[in-house]
């Protein structure tokens, strides 16, 4: 059930989650217990199936398989203990972590059937490993085993289920204990690491130790099932999953952080990103500057050739029949030898047919000097090494690249853009490959994305003409052409071109041939040296990963090429082979020995291989980049009797703490977070190499401090092609010493590795500049990090090597992003195990938090042509948001530590100095007034204008009017119903229940005639009676109506079985139906005698969802009326169109009252009706010629929406919006500037004038304050600055700059209104630049309902200044400027604008939030937000989005989401919650009503799609 899986898996946080020092233990228990309570599963739960009975063999079978995939790049055995002995220390200090819910058709993945494993598991960036295509591993791997988990000369690297500190099986107990709280590990001695058995018996008999602990652990808690009742932030309890997981992440950030940086405030509303000050007590280097390194003088041999051709063309000639190159099909057998002979006559075959038979004689298409492409297969050497000579001898420069496989490969686009700088033209390949490109339906190879037009040409000799007798390629001398361009990938995804000049035994070659290692020493070195090359194509080493060293048996070769993970792959599989003999190696190439971790491989390899003949000297790791080939190469002692002085191999075990710094600290191996790296031997022969600063001036950098290695040697790459700025600083440093002198004369090529030079002139490498992250000031390696993700159990949950590490910057500072590709057997609970506690052991070791840790699906991440993993598209992916990612967890509140300090509140100052202060400034306090009202008219009775209603239907066509008369005459019979049926006296209260309309009208002036009190109420809604109904009740049992008024149609609605249900019909009031009114008319009309008495009540709800109401006094409706009057100028002569809804506030004036009070005609349109028909209003406005109307944000939005593609139609059916002199939305809210400015735009070709679209402000106690006149300026707009006005500041600032916040002013003070802007916390009154709330006095209206929230909100008096004047709160935010515009009076008008609801407005870290800003910079994060609300919970803030799209993009708003809150805003976001189109509530004034939301997320009524809790 979805309660299981939900059920909270415990978090170990690192240590400094909790203090040590201020709780005693039995405190700490009980806070423990406390904590964790909920949490805990009960004893008969899920736990009780985990724990296996015996070892039966299929699992023990399983576990070998997966440890047999393991990545060798990252095993390191020290560092998998390491990891888990930092894990193993967090099972003392817990805290549970809220999982994320994901709605059930997200978690439902493919069967596995369906489903094919991913071809890779990546060795290195381009390769893909063996590891994940079980099934062609399954039989080399599947012999049964009498192995523990501890073979491999591993404790823990190797079983997926260790944890070091406890036996051998400890480790998968602790992780299905994970949420239950073991305060005691028995630890024993870790088991012996260089035998191969592991001491079963006892690993199980630590398992039942452990699972008896949980029973008695677990029998002492509650079941984890609805969770405790908790009190929400305004102490309302709520029962409910959801808020349990809040209160636990709120539990989880209470706990201190690490400590705070050193923090700083200017002024009070200057918020400044702290600034990572350096820490006083880090490393520093201390060593003296090094001197260069000179690698080992180059001997002279006399007769060697003096180039490749030359080389080739004497090997070819002198010796034909010596094989130069065997490849092997994917059964290991030979497919074919190339012999010296054979590559030296194709290779003059295809340089002649290159040079002469393409294009025509006068014309060719490739003169020398040129580039060419390369593009061959991985498993075709022969035809590529044809293929390279050929274009050698035709002195054309070759571009080796791979075969693109479609149109939108990942990368390819770049490699595209290299072709085209090159000025490539025509692409050689083979029949085979040419054959299996995409191709359109004519036959034609389409050009793919990003490249130049190709010729194709094909190289086999069967469609190659023969040279002419006398047709000789020339062979020239070693020089400085350009011989070869090969292509690299930057970090950001640009590829470059490396160009190479020709300044240049067996070999078995298993490293791709077409780029670095495998092309120097398998395609140019060997035939150099006459050698003959064995190649291993990639896809038998997936089969077979013995297949090398069985080549190396066979051909007793002196040489092989191999990465680490060919290593690994090899002991894993070397139980199968007996008659292994590699005493005939001289030199095994490690080509990956560069990586700090590939030294595990080769001690475990050298370890079980001793005893075939391996001596340890032969392993030779190299170091080597693209620009500088071969940097520094470990030279084997052994060989022909020659005996070079041979240095045992170097080891550090450095503090990864000083690496971060930059600083080589060797460390004792007893701490936890080390990096163990090995010399990658001397420089190159003849090279020299120094260390300089990876940024800036190339200083030389001291011999304790790790920079970039730079290199100076004939053998290197000489350039960028084409890109003369880069080559400069790349190829051509000159590396200066601290005194400014050269160092040498020579230019150095930067390797692009980092390291230092240790004794002896032993080279180490620490890690690769592309890989390097800054974060705060201190330096990590990407490689590391994914080295730390994998030691945590990877086997389990994710594919190795399929692993991305990257940085984003988010505020001003570089992030770390983790992505890794989920298996599709793990359940929702174990990846997100996983994930936590990958966070917390990249925490420990590394001392940096990771910002986000996203799971994608198997097999999604985009892949390089040889299958590994492509980190810059999906760096790409991750910034546009198209990862898809399956899971996903954010770290923002334990990695983001430069936020602005929380705005301490100032200490309340005196009122007088307040003042006085203002003064001085020169700051004006903030107070303006509409114009004067004039004499009353005595006579404003109701009923003496003859004037009209008329109301039209959804149509459009005019369903029902009338005129002044008739309207009085069936008030006149509604008086009389009220009168004889109600039996109703002077002064009850009548709820009127009416749809809009004009029966409406006649039952409020009805109920005046009769001295009764009106209250409008919405009727409910026939499809939702559960959720209308109540609240009608409520306002009918609020308003103590003595009786219902409705029609026939809502009485029956009333009565029938859905309304019963809801609500109790027996309590209700009498129910009259006005549809049969009677005959004669009422006795006597009621005249109100005392003009403050009750006209009617005002009832509407809130956003927030308060019920608030309003007494109406006969004195305050006449006086309203007659200043909406004035101000709209609306004279018996006119028609007012209004389409809003006639229940409350300035809709109803205007609907039921203003008409009759100016005589004017009135065409009223029920919103409702548009939701039809979007064009009801506008065609009504067209055809009656209507000057002036009023709607309300929802119908703007209705029709911006609804009829966006149509005006061409309208305009056709004779829509002409030029008579319009003012549209007026009446809304209670900040005015909506992108949608009024929509609407104008869209409507412009209408004839609507811009000018006339305008706002009204209301409030629900102020109905009316501002109101958009037809004679006043127009409104201004002003930009403030948004974090100024956090601090309740207000800054004007330009448009378009950063953090401005365009607002509107929201129409005119209405005549009659004086407004003053005081402080609502103080009730001062406040200067120009303040943000406070809006107060008005008119001395009108009274509050109705408890006396408490009436003194406050209409009596309310300054605490100092004008303390006699009596205020009426609004509960809007807002401030008052002075424009440069005169009004009607010729005076400087006043702007009010306003920004925002007081109970709306979030206090989150001191300061003041509007919720519409947020939802604003939410929305624009990205393309599948259609709408979002946010609102705070116990000082969380939760986002809640509507995704527009497939579910499958749920995930992606989530870091999308938390990165732009954090950097428009400055605020974490706590809950992002993804749910479908339509769940935000929204009133019928189109508000959201964020509390509804809130309550309905609580309560878990939302359905959400996802729902993260970010940590």
């Amino acid at each position: 059930g979805s309660h299981r899986r939900l059920s909270g898996r415990g978090l170990r946080l690192p240590p400094w989650w909790m203090f040590d020092w201020d709780i005693t233990q039995k405190g700490y228990e009980k806070k423990r217990s406390k904590l964790i309570r909920a949490y805990v599963p009960h004893a008969g739960g899920p736990m009780s199936h985990r724990a296996p009975h015996g070892p039966p063999s299929a699992a023990r079978f399983h576990r070998r398989r997966t440890s047999g995939t393991r990545d060798e790049r990252y095993r390191s055995d020290v560092h998998t203990e390491a990891v888990q002995a930092v894990l193993a220390r967090h099972v003392e200090r817990k805290v549970a972590v809220p999982m994320p819910s994901k709605r059930r058709s997200l978690v439902v993945q493919t069967s596995m059937d369906a489903y094919t494993p991913p071809d890779s598991s990546s060795g290195s960036e381009e390769e893909a490993g063996p590891g994940d295509d079980t099934s062609s591993m399954e039989h080399w791997m599947s012999r049964p085993s009498h192995l523990g988990p501890a073979h491999l000369g591993s404790t823990s690297s190797s079983s997926s289920s260790t944890q070091s500190g406890g036996s051998g099986n400890a480790g998968r107990l602790a992780d299905s204990l994970a949420h239950a709280h073991i305060s005691h590990l028995n630890h024993s001695a870790p088991p012996d690491v260089t035998g191969y058995s592991s001491d079963s018996s006892h690993s199980h008999h630590t398992e039942r130790h452990h699972m008896s602990n949980m029973g008695t652990i677990a029998r002492n808690t509650q079941k984890y099932g609805n969770a405790e009742r908790m009190e929400t932030g305004d102490g309302v309890p709520v029962s409910s999953r959801v808020s349990a997981k809040i209160q636990q992440l709120v539990n989880t950030l209470k706990q201190p952080r690490r400590p705070p940086l050193r923090e700083f405030f200017v002024d009070d509303f200057d918020e400044l990103l702290e600034v990572q000050q350096p820490d006083p007590n880090q490393p520093r280097p201390e060593g003296a500057e090094m001197m260069l390194v000179r690698g080992e003088a180059l001997g002279v041999v006399t007769n060697w050739p003096p180039s490749l051709e030359a080389a080739l063309q004497r090997w070819g000639t002198i010796s034909p029949k010596a094989p130069c190159l065997t490849s092997l099909d994917t059964a290991g057998k030979p497919l074919y030898v190339l012999t010296y002979g054979k590559l030296w006559s194709r290779s003059i075959k295809l340089a002649y047919n290159i040079l002469h038979k393409l294009g025509s004689k006068q014309e060719p298409m490739v003169r020398p000097g040129d580039r060419v492409a390369l593009v061959f297969p991985n498993n075709d050497p022969v035809a590529f090494m044809v293929a390279f000579y050929g274009c050698l001898l035709a002195e054309v420069v070759p571009v080796p690249i791979e075969v693109p496989l479609s149109r939108k490969d990942a990368g390819s686009q770049q490699i595209g853009f290299l072709l085209g700088s090159c000025g490539v033209t025509v692409a050689l390949t083979s029949d085979a490959c040419h054959k299996g490109l995409p191709k359109s339906a004519t036959g034609e190879i389409p050009q793919f994305k990003g490249w130049p037009k190709l010729l194709w040409f094909v190289t086999e000799s069967k469609h190659l003409s023969k040279p002419p007798r006398d047709w000789f390629p020339h062979i020239k001398d070693a020089n400085n052409d350009t011989a070869y361009i090969e292509y690299k990938t930057c970090k950001d995804g640009s590829v470059l071109g490396v160009t190479v000049t020709r300044i240049p035994e067996t070999i078995v070659n298993v490293l791709d041939f077409k780029k670095d290692v495998g092309l120097w020493n398998g395609i140019l070195t060997s035939v150099m040296n006459m050698m003959h090359v064995i190649s291993v194509p990639y896809s038998l080493m997936k089969v077979n990963p013995l297949s090398w060293i069985q080549k190396v048996c066979q051909y007793k070769a002196k040489v092989a090429c191999v990465k680490s993970r060919d290593m690994h792959w090899a002991l894993v599989a070397h139980k199968d082979q007996k008659d292994i003999n590699l005493s005939s190696l001289r030199m095994l190439l490690v080509a990956d020995g560069s990586n700090p971790w590939s030294i595990s491989s080769c001690d475990a390899f050298l370890n079980v291989f001793q005893t075939k003949g391996l001596r340890a000297d032969v392993i030779c790791p190299c170091a080597s980049s693209p620009e500088a080939l071969t940097v520094a190469i470990r030279r084997s002692g052994g060989g022909k009797g020659l005996t070079l002085h041979c240095d045992p191999p170097g080891r550090g075990v450095l503090s990864m703490q000083g690496l971060t710094y930059g600083v080589v600290r060797v460390d004792t191996e007893e701490r936890l977070s080390v990096l163990t790296v090995q010399d990658v031997g001397t420089v190159t022969p003849g090279g020299l190499a120094c260390v300089v600063k990876p940024e800036g001036v190339p200083l030389l950098c001291q011999t304790d401090e790790i920079g970039e290695l730079c290199v100076c040697s004939v053998a290197s790459g000489t350039s960028y092609y084409g890109l003369t700025g880069m080559t400069k600083n790349t190829f051509e440093v000159y590396p200066v010493s601290s005194g400014g002198g050269l160092v040498s004369e020579y230019a150095f090529v930067r390797t692009g590795l980092l390291g230092f030079i240790g004794p002896g002139g032993l080279v180490f490498i620490t890690g690769k500049m592309d890989g390097l992250i800054m974060v705060s000031g201190r330096r990590h390696n990407a490689d590391d990090i994914v080295a730390t993700a994998l030691a945590v159990e990877p086997m389990k949950f994710v594919y190795r090597g399929r692993i991305a590490v990257f940085s984003v910057t988010v505020l001003r500072d570089e992030r770390i992003v983790v992505v890794a590709e989920q298996r599709p057997d793990s359940t929702e609970e174990d990846s997100f195990q996983w994930m936590s506690r990958v966070l917390q052991a990249i925490d420990s070791i590394h001392g940096v938090g990771v910002f986000c840790l996203a799971l994608v699906p198997a097999n999604t991440l985009p892949k390089t042509p040889l299958g590994g993993i492509h980190l810059s598209e999906i760096k790409q992916l991750y910034l546009e948001g198209g990862l898809h990612p399956c899971n996903v967890l954010m770290c923002p509140h334990t990695c983001v530590t430069n936020l602005p300090k929380p705005r301490q509140k100032q200490p309340e100052i005196g009122p007088a100095s307040v003042m006085v202060g203002n003064l001085v400034s020169g700051k004006r306090i903030a107070q303006a007034s509409g114009r004067d009202l004039g004499q009353t008219d005595d006579n404003d009775q109701v009923g003496r204008h003859t004037h009209t209603h008329t109301h039209t239907g959804n149509t459009g066509a005019v369903s029902s009017s009338l005129t002044c008369l008739q309207l009085h005459k069936r008030a006149e019979r509604v008086a009389a119903l009220l009168m004889e049926r109600g039996g109703l006296t002077e002064g009850d209260h009548v709820a009127l229940v009416y749809p809009p309309g004009i029966d409406l009208i006649a039952a409020f002036y009805g109920c005046l005639y009769a001295g009764c009190v009106p209250i409008t109420v919405r009727p409910p809604h026939p499809q939702n009676i559960s959720t209308t109904l109540p609240t009608v009740k409520m306002i009918v049992e609020v308003s103590h109506s003595a009786c219902v008024m409705t029609t026939a149609v809502i009485c029956k609605l009333l009565r029938s079985k859905e309304a019963t249900a809801t609500v109790d019909i027996r309590n209700w009031p009498p129910v009259l139906d006005t549809d049969d009114l009677p005959k004669k008319k009422a006795p006597a009309l009621y005249k109100p005698t005392n003009p403050d008495g009750l006209a009617y009540l005002d009832f509407s709800v809130s956003t927030t969802g308060m019920l608030a109401g309003v007494q109406m006094s006969h004195n305050a409706v006449g006086a309203f009326c007659r200043s909406v009057k004035l101000q709209c100028e609306l004279y018996p002569s006119r028609e007012v169109a209004i389409c809003l809804d006639p229940y409350c506030g300035l809709g109803f004036v205007l609907w039921c009252l203003c008409s009759v009070y100016s005589g004017h005609q009135s065409i009223l349109i029920p919103p409702v009706e548009l939701e039809s028909n979007p064009a009801l209003w506008l065609l009504a406005v067209s055809q009656l010629r209507v000057r002036d109307t009023f709607c309300s944000y929802s119908v703007m939005e209705l029709c911006t929406k609804g009829l966006g593609l149509q005006t061409e139609a309208l305009k056709a059916r004779g829509l002409d919006l030029s008579r319009v002199r003012a549209c007026v939305v009446v809304a209670e809210e900040r005015p909506r500037m992108s949608l009024t400015h929509s609407f104008s735009k869209l409507f412009k070709d209408l004839g609507l004038h811009p000018r006339s679209v305008s706002t009204a402000f209301g409030c629900r106690v102020n109905l009316a304050i501002c109101l958009q006149g037809t004679s006043g300026p127009d409104p201004t707009t002003v930009y403030v600055d948004m974090r100024a006005l956090r601090h309740d500041r207000v800054r004007l600032v330009e448009r378009g700059s950063p953090h401005s916040l365009p607002l509107m002013e929201s129409g005119k003070i209405l005549p009659g209104v004086r407004i003053i802007i005081a402080n609502p916390e103080t009730k001062g009154p406040l200067g120009d630049s303040h943000l406070g709330e809006v107060d008005r006095h008119d001395g009108y209206y009274s509050g109705y309902g408890e006396e408490v929230l009436q003194s406050d909100h209409f009596n309310s008096r300054l605490s100092f200044g004008d303390t006699q004047t009596v205020w009426a709160r609004t509960g809007y935010l807002g401030f008052l400027r002075r424009t440069e515009l005169t009004d009607a009076n010729g005076e400087r008008h006043d702007a009010l604008f306003v920004v925002g609801a007081l109970e709306e407005a979030m206090e989150l870290r001191g300061m003041r939030y509007h919720p519409i800003d947020i939802e604003t910079s939410v929305i624009r994060a990205h393309k599948s937000i259609m709408e979002c609300a946010v609102f705070p919970w116990t000082n969380l803030l939760v986002v809640v989005v509507e995704l527009e799209g497939s579910e499958q993009e749920a995930l992606d708003l989530v870091p999308m989401v938390t990165k732009a809150v954090l950097e428009e805003h400055y605020l974490i976001v706590g809950v992002v919650v993804v749910t479908d189109i339509g769940v935000i509530p929204i009133n019928s004034r189109g508000e959201k009503q964020r509390m509804h939301l809130r309550d309905g997320f609580l309560q878990d009524q939302l359905d959400p799609i996802y729902v993260a809790y970010n940590m």
